[in-house]
Protein backbone atom coordinates (compact mmCIF):
# COMPACT_ATOMS: atom_id res chain seq x y z
CA UNK A 1 0.00 0.00 0.00
CA UNK A 2 1.41 3.29 -1.20
CA UNK A 3 1.62 5.90 1.42
CA UNK A 4 -0.74 9.30 1.23
CA UNK A 5 2.14 11.47 1.76
CA UNK A 6 4.19 9.86 -0.54
CA UNK A 7 0.98 9.63 -3.39
CA UNK A 8 -0.15 13.69 -2.43
CA UNK A 9 3.79 14.45 -3.51
CA UNK A 10 3.62 12.35 -6.58
CA UNK A 11 0.31 13.98 -7.72
CA UNK A 12 1.91 17.87 -6.56
CA UNK A 13 4.76 17.22 -8.65
CA UNK A 14 2.86 15.82 -12.10
CA UNK A 15 0.61 19.04 -11.65
CA UNK A 16 3.15 21.21 -11.90
CA UNK A 17 4.88 18.95 -15.01
CA UNK A 18 1.41 18.54 -16.76
CA UNK A 19 -1.27 20.18 -15.21
CA UNK A 20 -3.65 18.65 -12.87
CA UNK A 21 -5.89 17.74 -15.61
CA UNK A 22 -3.56 15.57 -16.82
CA UNK A 23 -1.80 14.20 -13.40
CA UNK A 24 -4.27 12.21 -11.75
CA UNK A 25 -4.04 9.72 -14.99
CA UNK A 26 -0.04 9.85 -15.35
CA UNK A 27 0.08 9.18 -11.11
CA UNK A 28 -2.35 6.16 -11.55
CA UNK A 29 -0.04 4.79 -13.84
CA UNK A 30 2.74 5.64 -11.36
CA UNK A 31 1.14 3.57 -8.96
CA UNK A 32 0.77 0.70 -10.55
CA UNK A 33 4.17 0.54 -11.51
CA UNK A 34 5.11 0.68 -8.26
CA UNK A 35 3.04 -2.14 -7.06
CA UNK A 36 4.02 -4.37 -10.25
CA UNK A 37 7.74 -3.85 -9.54
CA UNK A 38 7.22 -4.48 -5.74
CA UNK A 39 4.93 -7.98 -6.57
CA UNK A 40 8.31 -8.71 -9.03
CA UNK A 41 11.21 -7.83 -7.00
CA UNK A 42 13.30 -10.60 -5.64
CA UNK A 43 15.98 -8.59 -3.12
CA UNK A 44 15.45 -5.28 -1.55
CA UNK A 45 17.79 -2.39 -0.93
CA UNK A 46 18.72 -2.13 2.57
CA UNK A 47 21.35 -0.77 5.17
CA UNK A 48 22.29 3.12 5.85
CA UNK A 49 22.96 5.18 2.87
CA UNK A 50 26.71 5.12 3.41
CA UNK A 51 29.58 4.58 5.59
CA UNK A 52 33.09 4.46 6.07
CA UNK A 53 33.88 1.65 4.24
CA UNK A 54 32.21 2.64 0.83
CA UNK A 55 34.26 3.11 -2.17
CA UNK A 56 33.04 3.14 -5.45
CA UNK A 57 34.99 1.68 -8.46
CA UNK A 58 34.01 3.12 -12.37
CA UNK A 59 34.66 1.24 -14.72
CA UNK A 60 33.38 0.08 -18.55
CA UNK A 61 32.61 -3.72 -18.39
CA UNK A 62 34.77 -4.16 -21.34
CA UNK A 63 37.97 -2.36 -19.81
CA UNK A 64 39.37 -6.08 -18.58
CA UNK A 65 39.46 -8.61 -21.69
CA UNK A 66 40.31 -12.06 -21.70
CA UNK A 67 40.09 -13.95 -25.09
CA UNK A 68 38.10 -17.27 -23.39
CA UNK A 69 35.20 -15.37 -21.44
CA UNK A 70 32.86 -12.35 -22.12
CA UNK A 71 34.39 -8.91 -20.42
CA UNK A 72 31.56 -9.10 -17.70
CA UNK A 73 32.89 -12.64 -16.31
CA UNK A 74 36.55 -11.52 -17.18
CA UNK A 75 36.01 -7.90 -14.81
CA UNK A 76 34.89 -10.16 -12.36
CA UNK A 77 37.18 -12.87 -12.27
CA UNK A 78 40.27 -10.21 -12.28
CA UNK A 79 38.58 -8.19 -9.32
CA UNK A 80 37.80 -11.71 -7.38
CA UNK A 81 41.65 -11.99 -7.71
CA UNK A 82 43.29 -8.74 -7.36
CA UNK A 83 40.78 -6.65 -5.79
CA UNK A 84 39.21 -8.80 -3.44
CA UNK A 85 38.50 -6.36 -0.21
CA UNK A 86 39.57 -2.73 -1.61
CA UNK A 87 35.60 -1.90 -3.15
CA UNK A 88 32.27 -2.62 -2.19
CA UNK A 89 30.54 -0.05 -4.72
CA UNK A 90 31.29 -0.99 -8.34
CA UNK A 91 30.10 1.22 -11.33
CA UNK A 92 29.59 -0.64 -14.65
CA UNK A 93 29.05 2.12 -17.25
CA UNK A 94 26.66 2.04 -19.71
CA UNK A 95 26.69 -2.03 -20.60
CA UNK A 96 23.18 -1.90 -22.83
CA UNK A 97 23.66 -2.67 -26.44
CA UNK A 98 24.74 1.01 -28.08
CA UNK A 99 25.42 2.74 -31.40
CA UNK A 100 28.24 5.29 -30.42
CA UNK A 101 29.82 7.19 -27.56
CA UNK A 102 31.00 3.78 -26.14
CA UNK A 103 27.81 3.57 -24.24
CA UNK A 104 26.25 6.93 -23.96
CA UNK A 105 24.03 6.26 -27.39
CA UNK A 106 21.66 3.62 -25.86
CA UNK A 107 20.02 1.18 -28.77
CA UNK A 108 18.21 -0.85 -25.78
CA UNK A 109 17.52 0.34 -21.92
CA UNK A 110 16.34 -2.90 -20.84
CA UNK A 111 19.31 -5.18 -22.59
CA UNK A 112 22.83 -6.41 -21.61
CA UNK A 113 24.90 -6.07 -24.77
CA UNK A 114 25.55 -9.14 -26.21
CA UNK A 115 29.05 -8.62 -26.62
CA UNK A 116 29.85 -7.80 -22.95
CA UNK A 117 27.39 -10.63 -21.91
CA UNK A 118 24.14 -10.87 -20.14
CA UNK A 119 21.95 -9.37 -16.72
CA UNK A 120 23.23 -13.06 -15.36
CA UNK A 121 26.64 -11.57 -15.39
CA UNK A 122 25.56 -8.43 -14.20
CA UNK A 123 23.63 -10.78 -11.24
CA UNK A 124 27.12 -12.35 -10.36
CA UNK A 125 28.96 -9.10 -10.03
CA UNK A 126 26.28 -8.00 -7.55
CA UNK A 127 26.72 -10.94 -5.24
CA UNK A 128 29.89 -8.99 -4.24
CA UNK A 129 29.28 -5.46 -4.92
CA UNK A 130 26.60 -2.68 -4.50
CA UNK A 131 26.50 -1.72 -8.01
CA UNK A 132 25.63 1.56 -9.39
CA UNK A 133 24.19 1.57 -13.27
CA UNK A 134 23.63 4.12 -15.25
CA UNK A 135 20.08 5.53 -16.59
CA UNK A 136 20.80 7.44 -19.81
CA UNK A 137 17.70 9.55 -19.60
CA UNK A 138 18.22 12.20 -21.52
CA UNK A 139 18.46 10.77 -25.13
CA UNK A 140 19.26 7.59 -27.19
CA UNK A 141 20.08 6.26 -30.35
CA UNK A 142 19.29 6.80 -33.70
CA UNK A 143 19.29 3.36 -34.12
CA UNK A 144 16.87 2.96 -31.03
CA UNK A 145 13.63 1.11 -32.06
CA UNK A 146 12.14 4.37 -30.37
CA UNK A 147 13.52 6.17 -33.19
CA UNK A 148 13.26 3.91 -36.05
CA UNK A 149 9.01 3.90 -35.19
CA UNK A 150 9.43 8.26 -35.11
CA UNK A 151 10.95 7.94 -39.09
CA UNK A 152 8.26 5.06 -39.61
CA UNK A 153 5.43 7.52 -38.54
CA UNK A 154 4.17 5.35 -35.41
CA UNK A 155 1.84 7.81 -34.11
CA UNK A 156 3.22 7.05 -30.69
CA UNK A 157 6.40 7.59 -31.50
CA UNK A 158 5.87 10.39 -33.14
CA UNK A 159 5.67 12.13 -29.35
CA UNK A 160 8.61 10.81 -27.88
CA UNK A 161 11.18 13.36 -29.95
CA UNK A 162 11.13 16.96 -30.31
CA UNK A 163 10.72 18.06 -33.80
CA UNK A 164 11.71 21.97 -34.92
CA UNK A 165 11.66 23.50 -37.67
CA UNK A 166 15.18 24.09 -39.11
CA UNK A 167 15.31 27.95 -38.88
CA UNK A 168 14.09 27.82 -35.81
CA UNK A 169 16.39 30.53 -33.31
CA UNK A 170 17.62 28.39 -30.26
CA UNK A 171 20.97 30.69 -30.29
CA UNK A 172 19.64 30.87 -25.84
CA UNK A 173 19.94 27.02 -25.25
CA UNK A 174 22.64 26.14 -22.96
CA UNK A 175 25.38 23.85 -25.41
CA UNK A 176 27.45 21.22 -23.79
CA UNK A 177 29.26 20.76 -26.92
CA UNK A 178 30.20 22.44 -30.77
CA UNK A 179 27.97 20.29 -32.82
CA UNK A 180 24.54 21.84 -34.04
CA UNK A 181 21.44 21.41 -31.84
CA UNK A 182 19.31 20.61 -34.71
CA UNK A 183 20.20 17.14 -36.36
CA UNK A 184 18.20 16.58 -39.89
CA UNK A 185 16.62 13.03 -40.47
CA UNK A 186 14.42 11.93 -43.28
CA UNK A 187 11.15 10.74 -42.15
CA UNK A 188 8.05 9.04 -44.44
CA UNK A 189 6.88 12.55 -44.28
CA UNK A 190 10.46 13.90 -45.34
CA UNK A 191 13.19 15.84 -43.87
CA UNK A 192 12.19 16.68 -40.10
CA UNK A 193 14.40 18.24 -37.84
CA UNK A 194 15.16 16.85 -34.13
CA UNK A 195 16.60 18.46 -31.32
CA UNK A 196 20.08 17.10 -30.35
CA UNK A 197 21.99 17.85 -27.47
CA UNK A 198 25.12 16.15 -27.66
CA UNK A 199 25.65 14.29 -30.99
CA UNK A 200 23.64 13.58 -34.24
CA UNK A 201 23.57 9.99 -32.82
CA UNK A 202 21.66 10.95 -29.41
CA UNK A 203 18.61 11.98 -29.76
CA UNK A 204 16.93 13.96 -27.14
CA UNK A 205 13.39 12.44 -25.53
CA UNK A 206 10.52 14.59 -25.05
CA UNK A 207 9.49 14.89 -21.57
CA UNK A 208 6.45 17.27 -22.13
CA UNK A 209 5.49 14.12 -23.28
CA UNK A 210 3.90 12.01 -19.90
CA UNK A 211 4.55 8.72 -21.86
CA UNK A 212 8.15 8.99 -21.99
CA UNK A 213 8.54 10.01 -18.43
CA UNK A 214 6.64 6.60 -17.30
CA UNK A 215 9.09 4.73 -19.93
CA UNK A 216 11.90 5.61 -17.84
CA UNK A 217 10.56 5.10 -14.20
CA UNK A 218 9.81 1.73 -15.30
CA UNK A 219 13.09 1.45 -17.02
CA UNK A 220 14.57 2.96 -13.37
CA UNK A 221 12.55 0.90 -11.49
CA UNK A 222 13.47 -2.37 -13.74
CA UNK A 223 17.70 -1.41 -13.02
CA UNK A 224 16.80 -1.76 -9.29
CA UNK A 225 15.26 -5.20 -10.07
CA UNK A 226 18.57 -6.16 -11.56
CA UNK A 227 20.66 -5.11 -8.49
CA UNK A 228 21.12 -1.71 -8.47
CA UNK A 229 22.39 0.35 -5.21
CA UNK A 230 22.34 3.67 -6.70
CA UNK A 231 21.24 4.65 -10.09
CA UNK A 232 23.31 7.98 -11.77
CA UNK A 233 21.12 10.03 -14.03
CA UNK A 234 23.23 10.78 -16.59
CA UNK A 235 23.14 14.17 -18.74
CA UNK A 236 19.99 15.40 -16.40
CA UNK A 237 20.52 19.00 -16.23
CA UNK A 238 19.35 19.18 -20.03
CA UNK A 239 16.18 16.96 -19.54
CA UNK A 240 13.58 19.48 -19.99
CA UNK A 241 13.02 21.44 -22.73
CA UNK A 242 11.61 25.11 -23.67
CA UNK A 243 12.37 27.28 -26.12
CA UNK A 244 13.28 30.52 -25.29
CA UNK A 245 15.19 29.64 -22.13
CA UNK A 246 18.81 27.82 -21.71
CA UNK A 247 17.10 24.59 -21.81
CA UNK A 248 19.41 23.38 -18.24
CA UNK A 249 18.72 23.43 -15.03
CA UNK A 250 14.72 24.26 -15.54
CA UNK A 251 12.45 23.52 -13.03
CA UNK A 252 10.50 20.67 -14.40
CA UNK A 253 14.08 19.20 -14.31
CA UNK A 254 14.09 19.17 -10.93
CA UNK A 255 10.84 17.80 -10.29
CA UNK A 256 11.27 15.16 -12.29
CA UNK A 257 14.59 14.24 -10.05
CA UNK A 258 12.78 14.89 -6.79
CA UNK A 259 9.55 12.68 -8.59
CA UNK A 260 11.99 9.85 -8.64
CA UNK A 261 13.11 10.26 -5.62
CA UNK A 262 9.81 10.05 -4.02
CA UNK A 263 9.00 6.92 -5.72
CA UNK A 264 12.11 5.44 -4.45
CA UNK A 265 11.13 6.12 -0.97
CA UNK A 266 8.28 4.46 -0.99
CA UNK A 267 9.83 1.16 -3.01
CA UNK A 268 13.26 0.88 -2.32
CA UNK A 269 14.04 3.37 0.65
CA UNK A 270 17.83 2.29 0.94
CA UNK A 271 18.71 2.90 -2.57
CA UNK A 272 20.13 6.21 -4.34
CA UNK A 273 19.95 8.71 -6.84
CA UNK A 274 23.33 10.47 -8.57
CA UNK A 275 22.66 13.06 -10.83
CA UNK A 276 25.70 13.52 -13.30
CA UNK A 277 25.89 17.38 -14.14
CA UNK A 278 29.07 18.69 -15.02
CA UNK A 279 28.10 22.21 -14.40
CA UNK A 280 29.57 24.80 -12.55
CA UNK A 281 29.85 24.51 -8.46
CA UNK A 282 27.21 27.09 -7.31
CA UNK A 283 24.58 25.09 -10.48
CA UNK A 284 26.00 21.65 -9.09
CA UNK A 285 24.95 21.61 -5.89
CA UNK A 286 21.17 23.24 -7.05
CA UNK A 287 20.54 19.09 -7.00
CA UNK A 288 20.68 18.46 -3.26
CA UNK A 289 17.53 20.33 -3.05
CA UNK A 290 15.76 20.63 0.04
CA UNK A 291 17.02 17.32 0.98
CA UNK A 292 14.73 15.81 -1.56
CA UNK A 293 16.07 15.61 -4.37
CA UNK A 294 19.28 13.90 -5.73
CA UNK A 295 20.93 11.24 -2.42
CA UNK A 296 24.61 11.68 -4.02
CA UNK A 297 26.08 14.57 -6.19
CA UNK A 298 29.55 14.70 -8.45
CA UNK A 299 32.06 16.84 -7.23
CA UNK A 300 32.72 18.19 -10.14
CA UNK A 301 35.29 20.79 -9.46
CA UNK A 302 37.60 18.39 -7.57
CA UNK A 303 39.54 17.11 -10.52
CA UNK A 304 40.46 20.53 -12.18
CA UNK A 305 41.33 21.92 -8.99
CA UNK A 306 43.03 19.28 -7.67
CA UNK A 307 45.15 19.21 -10.79
CA UNK A 308 45.48 23.22 -11.07
CA UNK A 309 46.87 23.12 -7.76
CA UNK A 310 49.63 20.44 -8.23
CA UNK A 311 50.21 21.77 -11.64
CA UNK A 312 51.01 25.48 -10.41
CA UNK A 313 52.20 24.74 -6.79
CA UNK A 314 49.46 27.53 -5.71
CA UNK A 315 46.92 26.00 -3.60
CA UNK A 316 45.06 29.40 -3.41
CA UNK A 317 41.74 28.46 -5.37
CA UNK A 318 41.32 25.06 -4.01
CA UNK A 319 41.65 26.01 -0.39
CA UNK A 320 38.93 28.93 -1.07
CA UNK A 321 36.61 26.47 -2.89
CA UNK A 322 37.07 23.68 0.16
CA UNK A 323 36.86 26.70 2.55
CA UNK A 324 33.48 27.66 1.16
CA UNK A 325 32.38 24.00 0.86
CA UNK A 326 32.62 23.86 4.49
CA UNK A 327 30.60 26.47 5.21
CA UNK A 328 27.78 24.66 2.90
CA UNK A 329 24.87 23.27 4.82
CA UNK A 330 24.09 19.74 2.71
CA UNK A 331 21.05 18.30 3.58
CA UNK A 332 20.85 15.62 5.65
CA UNK A 333 21.15 12.54 3.39
CA UNK A 334 22.78 14.09 0.91
CA UNK A 335 26.86 14.00 0.14
CA UNK A 336 29.27 14.21 -2.88
CA UNK A 337 30.89 11.46 -4.86
CA UNK A 338 34.75 12.90 -4.86
CA UNK A 339 36.48 11.33 -7.92
CA UNK A 340 39.63 12.21 -9.85
CA UNK A 341 39.45 11.03 -13.16
CA UNK A 342 36.52 9.34 -15.25
CA UNK A 343 35.61 8.13 -18.81
CA UNK A 344 34.54 11.67 -19.21
CA UNK A 345 37.47 13.58 -18.89
CA UNK A 346 38.21 16.37 -16.87
CA UNK A 347 35.36 19.10 -16.60
CA UNK A 348 36.28 22.50 -17.10
CA UNK A 349 32.76 24.54 -16.75
CA UNK A 350 33.56 23.95 -12.83
CA UNK A 351 36.25 26.00 -12.72
CA UNK A 352 34.21 28.30 -13.62
CA UNK A 353 34.29 31.60 -10.58
CA UNK A 354 36.43 29.58 -9.17
CA UNK A 355 39.83 30.09 -11.16
CA UNK A 356 41.23 33.23 -13.35
CA UNK A 357 40.54 32.32 -17.08
CA UNK A 358 44.29 32.95 -18.12
CA UNK A 359 45.67 30.71 -14.95
CA UNK A 360 43.30 27.68 -16.71
CA UNK A 361 44.51 28.71 -20.08
CA UNK A 362 48.13 28.82 -18.93
CA UNK A 363 47.07 24.88 -17.52
CA UNK A 364 45.96 23.69 -20.94
CA UNK A 365 48.34 24.90 -22.82
CA UNK A 366 51.33 22.39 -20.39
CA UNK A 367 48.23 19.87 -20.75
CA UNK A 368 48.33 20.01 -24.65
CA UNK A 369 52.31 19.49 -24.58
CA UNK A 370 51.37 15.97 -22.59
CA UNK A 371 49.19 14.82 -24.90
CA UNK A 372 45.88 15.77 -24.33
CA UNK A 373 42.48 17.80 -25.84
CA UNK A 374 40.88 20.44 -25.07
CA UNK A 375 37.08 19.91 -26.42
CA UNK A 376 34.64 23.40 -26.51
CA UNK A 377 31.01 24.19 -25.82
CA UNK A 378 29.31 26.83 -27.73
CA UNK A 379 28.19 30.26 -26.06
CA UNK A 380 25.27 32.34 -26.42
CA UNK A 381 27.35 35.26 -28.26
CA UNK A 382 28.43 32.48 -30.54
CA UNK A 383 32.16 32.36 -29.49
CA UNK A 384 33.77 28.68 -28.11
CA UNK A 385 35.11 28.10 -24.62
CA UNK A 386 36.70 25.32 -23.20
CA UNK A 387 34.35 22.47 -22.15
CA UNK A 388 36.63 19.47 -21.12
CA UNK A 389 40.42 18.34 -20.72
CA UNK A 390 40.55 14.46 -22.42
CA UNK A 391 43.85 12.90 -20.86
CA UNK A 392 45.15 10.24 -19.22
CA UNK A 393 44.46 11.38 -15.14
CA UNK A 394 48.52 9.75 -14.66
CA UNK A 395 49.62 11.57 -17.52
CA UNK A 396 48.76 14.73 -17.24
CA UNK A 397 51.34 15.01 -14.37
CA UNK A 398 54.29 13.34 -16.99
CA UNK A 399 56.08 16.40 -16.91
CA UNK A 400 58.24 16.35 -20.61
CA UNK A 401 60.81 19.06 -20.11
CA UNK A 402 62.16 18.86 -16.95
CA UNK A 403 63.52 17.87 -13.82
CA UNK A 404 59.85 17.44 -12.48
CA UNK A 405 59.59 14.25 -14.13
CA UNK A 406 60.69 12.72 -10.47
CA UNK A 407 58.03 13.91 -9.67
CA UNK A 408 55.72 12.61 -11.94
CA UNK A 409 54.33 9.78 -9.40
CA UNK A 410 53.98 11.52 -5.87
CA UNK A 411 51.89 14.49 -8.05
CA UNK A 412 49.48 11.98 -9.11
CA UNK A 413 49.58 10.62 -5.99
CA UNK A 414 49.12 13.26 -4.21
CA UNK A 415 46.10 13.76 -5.89
CA UNK A 416 44.93 10.65 -5.29
CA UNK A 417 45.84 10.51 -1.85
CA UNK A 418 44.00 14.45 -0.97
CA UNK A 419 40.58 13.04 -3.08
CA UNK A 420 40.07 9.92 -1.08
CA UNK A 421 40.34 12.21 2.35
CA UNK A 422 37.64 14.77 0.99
CA UNK A 423 34.53 14.89 2.92
CA UNK A 424 32.18 12.20 0.56
CA UNK A 425 31.96 8.92 -0.87
CA UNK A 426 35.64 8.57 -2.62
CA UNK A 427 35.40 6.84 -6.45
CA UNK A 428 38.31 5.94 -8.38
CA UNK A 429 38.45 5.36 -11.85
CA UNK A 430 39.78 1.73 -12.51
CA UNK A 431 42.35 3.60 -15.11
CA UNK A 432 44.34 5.03 -12.19
CA UNK A 433 45.20 2.04 -10.58
CA UNK A 434 46.59 0.89 -13.40
CA UNK A 435 48.85 4.09 -13.84
CA UNK A 436 47.31 3.92 -17.55
CA UNK A 437 49.03 6.71 -19.94
CA UNK A 438 47.41 8.16 -23.06
CA UNK A 439 45.87 6.23 -25.10
CA UNK A 440 46.79 7.92 -28.53
CA UNK A 441 45.77 5.07 -30.68
CA UNK A 442 41.90 4.84 -29.14
CA UNK A 443 41.73 8.25 -30.38
CA UNK A 444 42.81 7.49 -33.99
CA UNK A 445 40.86 4.49 -33.91
CA UNK A 446 37.36 5.64 -32.60
CA UNK A 447 37.83 9.57 -33.96
CA UNK A 448 37.13 10.73 -29.83
CA UNK A 449 39.33 12.42 -28.19
CA UNK A 450 37.90 11.11 -25.21
CA UNK A 451 38.84 7.90 -26.12
CA UNK A 452 42.35 8.63 -25.05
CA UNK A 453 41.40 8.04 -20.81
CA UNK A 454 38.98 4.74 -22.78
CA UNK A 455 41.77 2.36 -22.94
CA UNK A 456 40.62 -1.68 -23.06
CA UNK A 457 43.37 -3.80 -21.45
CA UNK A 458 44.11 -7.12 -22.24
CA UNK A 459 44.18 -9.19 -19.13
CA UNK A 460 47.23 -11.09 -19.98
CA UNK A 461 49.44 -8.18 -20.64
CA UNK A 462 47.63 -6.38 -17.18
CA UNK A 463 48.91 -8.79 -15.10
CA UNK A 464 52.62 -8.93 -16.04
CA UNK A 465 52.65 -5.30 -15.53
CA UNK A 466 50.33 -5.42 -12.34
CA UNK A 467 53.44 -8.75 -10.92
CA UNK A 468 56.41 -6.62 -12.36
CA UNK A 469 57.09 -3.95 -9.17
CA UNK A 470 59.69 -2.07 -11.78
CA UNK A 471 56.59 -1.15 -14.28
CA UNK A 472 55.01 1.87 -13.59
CA UNK A 473 51.78 -0.28 -13.45
CA UNK A 474 53.24 -2.43 -11.00
CA UNK A 475 54.53 0.01 -8.63
CA UNK A 476 51.40 2.04 -8.37
CA UNK A 477 48.91 -0.89 -8.73
CA UNK A 478 50.29 -2.39 -5.36
CA UNK A 479 50.79 1.38 -3.50
CA UNK A 480 46.95 2.09 -4.71
CA UNK A 481 45.90 -1.34 -3.13
CA UNK A 482 47.89 -0.39 -0.04
CA UNK A 483 46.39 2.82 0.13
CA UNK A 484 42.50 2.09 -0.10
CA UNK A 485 43.09 -0.97 2.49
CA UNK A 486 44.00 1.52 4.96
CA UNK A 487 41.28 3.97 3.74
CA UNK A 488 38.47 2.07 4.17
CA UNK A 489 39.09 1.04 8.03
CA UNK A 490 39.00 4.80 9.24
CA UNK A 491 35.87 6.16 10.83
CA UNK A 492 36.76 9.35 10.77
CA UNK A 493 36.39 9.09 6.88
CA UNK A 494 32.41 8.28 7.09
CA UNK A 495 30.88 10.75 4.06
CA UNK A 496 28.78 12.59 7.18
CA UNK A 497 31.92 13.33 9.29
CA UNK A 498 32.91 16.84 9.82
CA UNK A 499 35.56 18.24 8.02
CA UNK A 500 37.33 21.55 9.04
CA UNK A 501 40.08 22.93 6.41
CA UNK A 502 43.26 24.17 7.68
CA UNK A 503 44.13 27.91 7.23
CA UNK A 504 48.10 26.91 6.24
CA UNK A 505 50.39 28.78 4.25
CA UNK A 506 49.87 28.69 -0.11
CA UNK A 507 51.28 25.37 -1.28
CA UNK A 508 49.66 23.54 1.58
CA UNK A 509 46.54 22.06 2.76
CA UNK A 510 45.26 20.63 5.44
CA UNK A 511 41.69 19.06 6.59
CA UNK A 512 41.27 17.66 10.08
CA UNK A 513 38.21 15.09 9.59
CA UNK A 514 36.46 13.86 12.81
CA UNK A 515 34.35 10.99 13.39
CA UNK A 516 30.63 11.10 13.97
CA UNK A 517 31.10 9.36 17.60
CA UNK A 518 34.43 11.86 18.19
CA UNK A 519 36.35 8.72 19.20
CA UNK A 520 38.76 9.38 15.64
CA UNK A 521 40.28 12.57 14.61
CA UNK A 522 42.48 12.03 11.14
CA UNK A 523 44.75 15.42 10.15
CA UNK A 524 45.60 14.82 6.47
CA UNK A 525 48.69 17.06 5.55
CA UNK A 526 49.60 17.93 1.90
CA UNK A 527 52.08 19.80 0.10
CA UNK A 528 51.34 20.73 -3.38
CA UNK A 529 55.13 22.07 -4.38
CA UNK A 530 58.13 20.49 -5.21
CA UNK A 531 59.93 22.11 -1.70
CA UNK A 532 60.07 21.19 1.88
CA UNK A 533 57.39 23.04 3.44
CA UNK A 534 57.22 23.90 7.34
CA UNK A 535 54.02 24.27 9.04
CA UNK A 536 54.27 25.10 12.69
CA UNK A 537 52.39 23.45 15.84
CA UNK A 538 50.34 26.63 16.07
CA UNK A 539 48.59 25.99 12.91
CA UNK A 540 47.82 22.22 13.83
CA UNK A 541 46.80 23.02 17.53
CA UNK A 542 47.10 19.28 17.97
CA UNK A 543 49.53 17.40 19.32
CA UNK A 544 50.37 15.04 16.92
CA UNK A 545 53.88 13.95 17.78
CA UNK A 546 52.38 11.36 19.75
CA UNK A 547 49.96 10.29 16.88
CA UNK A 548 49.97 7.77 13.85
CA UNK A 549 50.87 8.39 10.40
CA UNK A 550 48.76 5.80 8.79
CA UNK A 551 50.28 5.90 5.44
CA UNK A 552 54.07 6.49 5.59
CA UNK A 553 54.59 7.27 2.02
CA UNK A 554 55.82 10.18 2.87
CA UNK A 555 58.44 11.08 6.02
CA UNK A 556 58.04 14.62 7.48
CA UNK A 557 61.03 16.28 9.40
CA UNK A 558 59.83 17.04 13.24
CA UNK A 559 61.11 20.26 14.75
CA UNK A 560 60.70 21.69 17.84
CA UNK A 561 58.32 24.64 16.85
CA UNK A 562 56.89 22.63 13.67
CA UNK A 563 57.26 19.81 10.74
CA UNK A 564 58.55 20.14 7.20
CA UNK A 565 56.45 17.87 5.04
CA UNK A 566 58.45 16.59 2.07
CA UNK A 567 57.20 17.66 -1.89
CA UNK A 568 54.15 16.87 -2.57
CA UNK A 569 53.95 15.04 0.62
CA UNK A 570 50.64 13.42 2.08
CA UNK A 571 50.32 12.50 4.87
CA UNK A 572 47.12 11.32 7.60
CA UNK A 573 47.84 11.46 11.28
CA UNK A 574 45.15 9.78 13.55
CA UNK A 575 45.25 9.88 17.70
CA UNK A 576 43.01 6.06 16.76
CA UNK A 577 46.26 4.10 15.16
CA UNK A 578 44.70 1.20 12.97
CA UNK A 579 45.61 -2.44 12.44
CA UNK A 580 47.31 -2.15 8.43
Amino acid sequence: MIAQEIKKRIQDRLSRLYGAENSESVADNIFDYIEHHRSKRTRSVTGPFWTHQDIVLITYGDTVQSPNYPPLQSLRSFLTKHLPTEFNMLHILPFFPWSSDDGFSITDFRSVDSGLGNWEDIKALEESYDLVIDLVLNHCSRENLWFNDYIAGDPKANKYFIEIEENTNVSSVTRPRSSPLLTGVRTHEGMKYVWATFSNDQIDLNYKNPEVLLEFIDILLFYFRQGARMVRLDAVAYLWKKLGTTCIHLPQTHEVVKLFRDILEELEPGALIMTETNVPHAENITYFGDGDEAHVIYQFSLPPLLLHAIFSGSTEYLYQWAKDLEALQVPEGCTFLNFTASHDGVGLRPLEGLVPTDKINVMLDTMRERGGYISTKSNLDGTESPYELNISFFDAFRDLHTEKRTWHVPMFFLSQIFSLSFKGIPAVYILNLFATPNDSIGVERTGSTRSINRRKWDRGELEDLINNQESETGNIFLKYKQLLSIRKRQSAFHPDASQHVMNLDNGLMGLVRTSLDSSQKIIALYNFTDEKLFIGWDKISYGIMEWTELLKFSIPSFEENGLYLPPYAACWFTNKPTKR
